[in-house]
């Protein structure tokens, strides 16, 4: 599913995967959440709910761009620089390139489906 993220007034492109978890993230769209600054690596927000994780990995090994849900804490993880390994971590999708330029300075993000 293409979705289209709002950081900072600029529209960046993304996909999700057709993985139940980012389904079920996709139904709760549009979405418009607080960003704070994880390990200087990544932005995460609170969900509203919590998001099936069926047949989701153990964890993941994010990559820059990467969109993933942190079940443990029930919240969107959204990476602009490289992070180590998680447990608990499943991979949502990933934004096109040059949204994590705009993803490191954003305290907000709105996440719909793309037009």
């Amino acid at each position: 599913m293409n979705i289209r993220l709002t950081l900072n007034g600029h529209h960046v492109a993304a996909t999700l995967n057709d993985s139940p978890t980012a389904r079920d993230f996709a139904a709760q769209l549009p979405l418009t959440l607080s960003l704070r600054d994880f390990n200087q690596a990544e932005k995460i927000a609170d969900l509203p709910r919590k998001l099936s994780t069926s047949g989701a990995p153990e964890g993941a090994d994010p990559e820059v761009g990467d969109l993933a849900y942190y079940a443990s804490w029930n919240q969107l993880a959204t990476y602009y620089r490289d992070a180590p390994y998680a447990a608990g971590l499943v991979p949502l999708g990933h934004m096109a390139d040059g949204g994590t330029e705009q993803l490191a300075t954003a305290d907000e993000i709105t996440i719909e489906a793309a037009p």
